[in-house]
């Protein structure tokens, strides 16, 4: 029998290569426990077939308790990019109510794709959403196996959500933009931050990171320091709303363009529950706001493009290093479609006339 309960718990023991493996799964040798015990077994002989680590040297661990441990590292592998820690804790916490206390070695692509299911089911959430929770399982997955919790990491045989699929974007219309600025007015943060991302294109990171050191009024000038790339460390012109935004914050003892009210010395957060109290009192007034800050960058971007300005300028001023980036910022509306071909008309009209005229 390939299980056996010893000292209370179920332990495992198969063949491989004519070589016996041994080892305790650390789980209470209960009917109920006994085919996660045995899922265990699979993982251990899965990881000698693939000639990772001997069987009996994965530890088994609930997947709650890694992921206590795990945070701390991320907090701290993550620091110069707080949102993306945290988009990881917010997908791990709703992974934790689905698998907390399965062992980590027992996790396999198939109860994966039954936590995707789960998500799109039971809370009807979006491909992206999806797609942030198995990017932040793979990276949780990546240190349990450093940590030799696991031997494989599951999520590279599951389906992703392509990119295409993914992306949620929402180009604001000039009547959508009036309504919610007119809202916004009550949340001077959140109201300046997306005037700053309609008018820069600049990430809501970059906006409420921003120092007063970083604006020049004389040269006109943004300089944006805290990027999470080398393309994203970059300069921008002030438009003329910019300029008044950032001038009217100037004042005051602190260096930051939006300071903490709770925090001395530092600028504030996320923007995104000033937001969601926006959209909250909204919808209570029977009024509709299905977008988020950062569709004003992505408004921004849809808006610029239409002027002409070619994709490697516009790479550059939202903090691209490849023009393959900007392509899913950028939605011409219907009528600039239709002004496009009116246009390209108009061209191959006037060729046809003088290539008839000769």
């Amino acid at each position: 029998m390939s299980l056996r309960k010893r000292g209370g718990h179920w332990h495992y023991r198969f063949k491989y290569k004519r070589q016996e493996y041994t080892g305790n799964t650390n789980l209470a040798a209960t009917p109920q426990n006994k085919n996660a015990a045995l899922a265990i077994k699979i993982e251990a002989l899965g990881a000698l077939k693939k000639g990772k680590l001997p069987a009996e040297k994965i530890e088994t661990i609930r997947f709650c308790d890694a992921v206590m441990k795990f945070l701390p590292w991320a907090k701290i592998q993550y620091r110069a990019h707080p949102n993306s820690y945290m988009r990881i804790k917010t997908s791990l916490s709703s992974a934790l109510n689905f698998m907390s206390k399965l062992p980590v070695c027992a996790i396999d692509p198939a109860k994966v794709d039954d936590y995707k299911t789960w998500r799109g089911k039971e809370h009807q959430v979006r491909d992206i959403t999806i797609r942030h929770d198995l990017h932040a399982l793979s990276v949780f997955f990546k240190y349990a196996i450093r940590h030799h919790w696991a031997s494989v990491n599951p999520i590279k045989e599951v389906e992703i959500p392509s990119d295409s699929d993914a992306e949620r974007i929402h180009p604001l219309s000039i009547q959508e933009e009036a309504e919610y600025f007119r809202r916004a007015c009550k949340y001077p943060d959140l109201h300046d931050v997306c005037r700053l991302m309609i008018n820069q294109g600049v990430r809501p990171e970059e906006a409420t990171t921003l120092a007063k050191s970083d604006v020049d009024f004389e040269k006109g000038t943004i300089h944006i320091t805290r990027g999470k790339s080398k393309a994203a460390r970059r300069y921008l012109d002030m438009t003329t709303e910019s300029r008044e935004i950032l001038k009217r914050r100037m004042n005051g003892p602190s260096q930051w363009i939006f300071p903490s009210k709770r925090k001395p010395n530092s600028h504030i957060g996320r923007i995104n529950s000033a937001h969601d109290s926006l959209v909250a009192k909204a919808a209570r007034e029977g009024v509709v706001i299905n977008w988020v800050p950062y569709d004003c960058r992505h408004t921004f971007a849809t808006r610029i493009a239409e002027t002409g300005t070619d994709l490697v300028t516009l790479a550059s001023l939202l903090g691209h290093g490849s023009t393959r980036c900007v392509y899913k910022y950028v939605h011409p509306t219907t009528e600039h479609k239709k002004r496009a071909m009116k246009k390209y008309d108009r061209t191959i009209t006037m060729a046809k006339r003088k290539s008839s005229s000769k």
